[in-house]
């Protein structure tokens, strides 16, 4: 079983695909990650032996790369200053409205949620 940064990667996958499912690495920066751990990105995650998995992550933890949970506070904090001092960007997260710029007459509905029917107001006779 191989874990990185408390991650469980799949095992069926190639280490160059399962290294993506690290919160911060993409696909580019996987490659150069195991080309400096000098591990065959093509190779199993199951066929990984116990020293090229120490490898992958001395090279994570050595290049000073931020996964997983460093990564996720600093976006969080960032979030939370722009929330504090009032920006419109922090006032646009506090309200769980398109940050940068997209409509909302019509899309949005990722940041906005399922839509709320309003009703006209007035009972329905029986």
């Amino acid at each position: 079983m191989a874990r990185i940064s408390g991650i469980d990667l799949p095992k069926e996958k190639r280490v160059e695909i399962a290294l993506t499912y690290l919160y911060g690495i993409g696909l580019a920066l996987s490659k150069k990650v195991l080309t400096k751990a000098g591990v065959n990105p093509d190779v199993r995650v199951k066929n990984l032996k116990d020293d090229e998995i120490a490898r992958i992550q001395n090279t994570i933890n050595s290049e000073n790369l931020k996964v997983e949970g460093d990564l996720r506070r600093e976006v969080s904090m960032n979030i939370k200053r722009l929330i504090d001092i009032g920006t419109y960007r922090g006032s646009r997260h506090r309200k769980g409205l398109p940050v940068r710029g997209q409509r909302t007459k019509t899309n949005a509905r990722t940041r906005k949620g399922p839509r709320k029917t309003v009703g006209s107001g007035r009972k329905k006779e029986e």
